[in-house]
């Protein structure tokens, strides 16, 4: 996305100096999506609406370090399922909301 352009400090001219709402407002979401598709930290935060609200109460993540996400899932039915069957959709879906971190795999734990 283009910068918009300023106005110089010693502008003593006759037209408005104000931006239309419509031309920053896509410039400032861009740079708020940017700031924080590489924070980490909010791949905690984001786990219940990759996973859906479904799976949610049923699995919880606890920590991502070296690109390695922990989930704690309630049961071995649905660990099977996870690891054996959603694991490669939900590390593309992860890696498409944040395309700046490194995320290697999931792995999942009963408890």
């Amino acid at each position: 996305m283009k910068k918009l352009p300023r106005t110089p400090r010693d502008y003593d001219g006759q037209k408005l100096t104000a931006h239309k709402m419509s031309d920053v407002l896509p410039y400032v979401l861009e740079q708020i999506t940017e700031h924080f598709s590489d924070r980490p930290d909010l791949i905690l935060a984001a786990w219940p609406d990759v996973i859906g609200p479904k799976l949610a109460s049923m699995t919880r993540a606890i920590s991502f370090n070296d690109g390695v996400l922990v989930v704690v899932v309630r049961n071995s039915t649905l660990y099977s399922l996870l690891n054996q069957n959603d694991k490669p959709k939900i590390l593309n879906i992860l890696r498409k909301k944040f395309p700046k971190v490194e995320i290697k795999t999931i792995l999942f734990r009963i408890g």
